[in-house]
């Protein structure tokens, strides 16, 4: 073989590895979020002025749907299934998504395009350069499919092709109905809220406003905090914007107002020392309902052990009367901003529990902790303490349900392939006729 041939080769294999686990990665990331990224897909509608479009069904179903696939071309392209196809798939992919990361680094629409999810934020030129060398790369893979070597063979590569996408579709799946499996957001189990917002002694602060949304007789207006009207304006909207650039912490957009008054309440919430409730739901209008008993008992529960219990949502008061003639519910509302609440947890509703300003847990609306007036003080509970399982068990699980498995089946596939090339090759015969020779 050529000199010349090895460098192509290896050039090619090089390729295929970087551009599979860039597809790995990315397609991973979405498909375990995938509210996530159904929220950065309705970001792209918004800026191209088509929301209305495409019902919430359907940007969670393509969310899905985008997640998965990258992910399968990524693990297709890393075990050389379907040489041609896949290296085709990935250049089409490519060749759609390097000019529209052009268009989102020149007008700068949205600041992160969201290719990582939560888990690596790009700037838009980070993500068009990035881009330029995975459309590279697919082109030499699609050039050249051949010179990817397999790691499992013809034969079999439809054991890998459905056990990832059942995989895949599984893990989204459990992802919607409970919570994404890793948190990659500023509000993951541990966090403690104030120090999330803490800005380093010396560094320049940068500046936000808050504007509130609020009608009176058909109009309209917006206020800030210094001009926020009387109790005859009815609440709309709030939207917080940062006006000037500094040291940005990890958490800068947490804030609680009152409805009534807009009083700002966020610091005694966070800094109350002991367990906290945090109901929280973006827009109660769309919440899920089917299991407001459960947190109703929860209330109840709270006003037992005299935890707080704060319920936290944009929604307009139309939207909070709303839900409480539906469920019942007792509790008081407070004004946050839509974003934050989406960013906190990736369930509508959901709930969180503070102990001390600090994040120990968090729930979706299907698998709320089972807390009744009954039940003992939080302290004597699993629900008090922090369970959460490490990042290293997560993996270890992903490797133990997946990766092994995978492994384990290209390397028994290698080896009969093997034995394959020994038997129709006569290998053994000669090398016994060989040794019988040698003792002559």
């Amino acid at each position: 073989m050529k000199l010349k041939d090895i460098a192509l080769g290896t050039l090619v294999n090089i390729s295929r590895f970087a551009v599979a686990a860039t597809f790995i990665f990315s397609g991973y990331v979405k498909a375990i979020d995938p509210q996530g990224t159904q929220y950065k897909i309705q970001d792209y509608l918004e800026a191209l002025h088509i929301t209305g479009y495409m019902p919430d069904y359907a940007t969670l179903g393509t969310a899905v749907l985008l997640g998965s696939i990258e992910f399968c071309m990524g693990i297709f392209l890393l075990f050389a299934v379907h040489r041609h196809l896949v290296s085709r798939l990935i250049l089409i992919f490519m060749g759609i998504m390097t000019p529209l990361t052009l268009w989102l680094a020149i007008d700068n629409p949205i600041k992160d395009c969201g290719c990582f999810g939560d888990a690596l934020l790009l700037t838009n030129w980070q993500t068009f350069y990035k881009n330029i060398i995975l459309l590279a790369g697919a082109a030499l893979l699609c050039k050249k499919p051949l010179l990817m070597h397999r790691f499992i063979s013809k034969t079999n590569q439809w054991i890998v092709v459905i056990y990832t996408m059942l995989f895949i579709l599984v893990s989204s799946t459990v992802s919607m109905y409970t919570l994404p499996q890793f948190d990659f957001r500023p509000y993951h189990i541990g966090v403690n809220i104030k120090d999330g917002m803490t800005i380093p002694k010396g560094a320049k602060e940068p500046k936000f406003e808050t504007t509130f949304i609020l009608e009176k007789n058909g109009t309209r207006k917006e206020f800030t905090l210094d001009n926020y009207p009387d109790s005859t304006w009815t609440f709309i909207d709030s939207k917080t914007v940062q006006t000037e650039e500094g040291y940005v912490p990890p958490i800068h957009d947490f804030s609680i107002q009152t409805i009534d008054t807009g009083e700002d309440i966020t610091d005694s919430v966070i800094s109350q020392k002991g367990y906290v409730f945090l109901f929280i739901s973006p827009h109660l209008e769309v919440a899920d309902d089917s299991n407001f008993g459960d947190i109703d008992r929860i209330y109840e529960y709270c006003q037992e052990k005299h935890y707080p219990f704060y319920a936290l949502t944009a929604s307009t008061e139309k939207g909070i009367q709303h839900w409480r003639d539906i469920t019942g519910a007792e509790y008081n509302f407070y004004i946050t901003d839509e974003t934050t609440l989406k960013t906190i947890i990736r369930s509508n509703p959901g709930l969180l529990l503070l102990k001390d300003g600090t994040i120990i847990g968090k729930w979706g609306h299907n698998t709320l902790p089972d807390l009744t007036e009954e039940s003992p003080a939080l302290e004597k509970t699993p629900y008090g303490h922090i369970t959460e399982k490490s990042i290293t068990q997560k993996i270890s699980e992903i490797i133990l349900w997946y990766l092994l498995p995978l492994l384990i089946i290209s390397l028994l596939d290698r080896i009969w392939h093997f034995s394959l090339w020994i038997r129709r090759n006569n290998i053994l015969t000669r090398y016994i006729n060989f040794l019988k020779q040698k003792r002559k």
